[in-house]
């Protein structure tokens, strides 16, 4: 069963799996498929489920909400999300105002059947609203009880430093970061997680096996596996665009040898990975099929040697992408439209 660790300088726990319906639910997969993929969460131990509203434009968090309908509200933690344009994409429904939070989490909890979420987050950093806005509606939204716990989602180290003073002094605390994380992608150790550590907030990362690139089904050279998120044209093929480069896949093929050594399918040596570590509360993962589920929760509670974690560092060499730099560069610059 999946283990469970403290979420950020707080009494709450999650699994360290979580199970998330980015670029599936309500797009990708069919509601039938969708709603087998969480059961085989449950089944596995998965208590936590991540969602946003931004996903498949409202449509993911109605499939997860029906997905879990009947099951113990208590036994759950849901977390969804808020910033990106969603509705009929007016000029009040993105970003971070006050507005568009009050009304985006009625919306979420709505589509959700639930009247509260455990963790409400700030999907990217609003740079055109002021920050003492948007932390005040946190506020309220914690003290109304819609949701227990705050978060952000990819945001730099000092956005976190900043809405950290902010939280504190409005009586509550930003406990967690979603950003993107894997052997390939490690712009956060810089700087992001010493700030989130010194500051008590966790990691909640996303991508672990890189869009499916670490599961080794990629070959250098070699046609592109029907049905895989490369040939995907709804936003999976653009998202794995970085990692679709020969060098990458040759890199990535050479860890298969460390997989083995492990006994774990690369899948799950690349989820095992990221929970090493320490300041990473939980790795979420996505899937098509129940099968997936079930052999990405076997990460759970593995502990790769240190020497091991020495020979990937050697095998993927100076394709890992390290500059911290990139987290501000893939941020908005200014609200989408």
């Amino acid at each position: 069963m999946v283990a469970h660790r403290y979420l950020g300088n707080s009494g709450l726990k999650i699994s360290e799996i979580t199970y998330g319906n980015w670029l599936t639910h309500g797009s990708q997969v069919e509601k039938d498929a969708a709603v087998a993929c969480v059961h085989a969460a449950l089944d596995a131990g998965i208590t936590s489920f991540d969602t946003a509203d931004v996903y498949a434009n409202t449509k993911a968090e109605k499939v997860l909400g029906k997905a879990l309908k009947g099951q113990r509200r208590e036994s759950l933690e849901l977390f969804t999300k808020v910033y990106w344009p969603v509705g009929p994409k007016g000029p009040n429904d993105v970003g971070l105002s006050r507005k568009h939070i009050m009304e985006s989490i009625h919306g979420s909890l709505k589509r959700l059947g639930t009247d509260y979420v455990d963790l409400y987050q700030a999907h990217r950093f609003d740079t055109e609203t002021p920050l003492e806005e948007t932390m005040q509606a946190f506020a309220d939204i914690v003290v109304q009880g819609k949701a227990l716990y705050i978060g952000v989602s990819e945001w730099t180290a000092d956005q976190i430093r900043a809405g950290h003073v902010l939280a504190r002094d409005l009586g509550f605390q930003l406990i967690s970061n979603q950003p993107q994380y894997s052997m390939l992608w490690r712009v956060i150790e810089g700087e992001v997680v010493p700030t989130s550590q010194e500051l008590g907030l966790s990691q909640i990362v996303f991508s672990p096996i890189a869009q499916g690139v670490l599961t080794g089904k990629y070959q250098p050279g070699g046609e592109l596996p029907e049905g895989s998120r490369a040939t995907d044209d709804k936003g999976g093929a653009q998202m794995i665009q970085r990692f679709m480069k020969d060098e990458i896949l040759e890199r990535v093929q050479a860890l298969r040898p460390i997989a083995q050594e492990l006994d774990l399918s690369m899948a799950q040596l690349a989820v095992a990975w990221v929970l090493q570590n320490p300041n990473v509360a939980a790795a979420i993962i996505g899937a098509s099929r129940p099968e997936q589920v079930v052999d990405n929760v076997q990460a759970s509670g593995v502990r790769i040697p240190a020497e091991l974690l020495t020979r990937i560092d050697e095998v993927l060499g100076d394709v890992v992408e390290r500059d911290p730099g990139k987290t501000a560069a893939n941020s908005p610059q200014k609200r989408p439209v």
